[in-house]
């Protein structure tokens, strides 16, 4: 039975629901944000709602739970933010800007978390197709990250490819966060450039401080597909990975071994592919059983 939950104001361009399903954050395309608390099962209030950037909020993303009520923000103008709810002596509750990130001609298109050994890391990809790897240096302190590495989503050398054009982009993280498990993502674009479209696995290599692509999750015939969505199932003692990757031919389920082979790399195979959607995936998310993934498509 269908119910509303929350109500919001005109010109809301995005929203996102933080871990626990309570508050929803909402951006507007006048720049600001309003956090919406969840009074019972069928209604919400705004609890707060401030200005946030000159131009409209592209995205929100909430930070991990262990990290206090904290989001991420997007705007069109190419500046990434990050806001947290903090208490100022006897003040109420409020919202407060901790850090900026340096913005530059590329647009961030998307950004998404990732927990390891209680360590933060925040991966963003832009619009001319370069990746960005942030670390939170202090889990009590918000404002400081540092950049640990930057680097384009391609296997070969970029020098021959030139320059892409990004439209959109589609990140996961491993959510496995095991002491001795590796920090691991999967990331594919939708760019004019067929060499920075197809998913790959990223994981940070310790030995040397650095990212490596560890596979890649197309066939020698679809590499050159455009990702709309990727999604990374949790791990309830498979013996190999599950991912799920969207493009213009449908969802293609792959499964990923956990360890790598001589070569370096991750094993990979791919077990399905389901189409028949009459129209193109844009999102994909895995129930916590790994049984059954949801996914939002618009008809063509």
């Amino acid at each position: 039975m269908e119910k509303e939950v929350a109500t919001v104001e005109k010109g809301a361009l995005c929203c996102s629901w933080n871990y626990c399903g309570q508050r929803l954050a909402v951006g507007f395309v006048d720049g600001s944000i309003s956090i919406h608390d969840s009074l019972d099962d069928s209604s919400s209030s705004c609890s707060s709602k401030w200005k946030a950037h000159a131009s409209s909020i592209k995205n929100i993303v909430w930070l991990p739970p262990e990290f206090g009520d904290a989001i991420a923000c997007i705007s069109a103008d190419a500046s990434l933010s990050l806001w947290e709810e903090v208490e100022d002596d006897t003040q109420p509750l409020k919202w407060k800007m901790c850090k900026t990130f340096e913005s530059s001609n590329a647009i961030v298109l998307d950004l998404q978390f990732g927990v390891y050994s209680t360590s933060l890391k925040m991966v963003a990809a832009y619009s001319d197709g370069h990746v960005k790897v942030y670390e939170l240096l202090d889990p009590l302190e918000l404002n400081k990250w540092q950049l640990q590495a930057e680097f384009q989503n391609v296997i070969d050398s970029v020098s021959r490819f030139g320059k892409p054009s990004c439209a959109n982009v589609s990140i996961a993280w491993n959510p496995r966060r095991g002491e001795s498990q590796q920090s691991s993502f999967v990331l594919g674009f939708n760019s004019d450039l067929p060499q920075f479209n197809s998913s790959k696995i990223w994981e940070f290599e310790e030995a040397h401080q650095r990212w490596l692509p560890v596979a890649e999750l197309a066939l020698p015939g679809d590499k050159g597909d455009r990702v709309h969505a990727v999604a990374w199932a949790p791990n309830i003692g498979r013996p190999y990975e599950v991912i799920a990757v969207a493009t213009c031919k449908g969802i293609a389920i792959w499964h990923v071994g956990l360890n790598p082979e001589s070569d370096g790399r991750l094993s990979k195979e791919k077990v399905a592919l389901l189409s028949g959607h009459d129209g193109e995936v844009w999102q994909l998310e895995w129930d916590n059983l790994s049984v059954y993934f949801l996914f939002l498509w618009f008809p063509l």
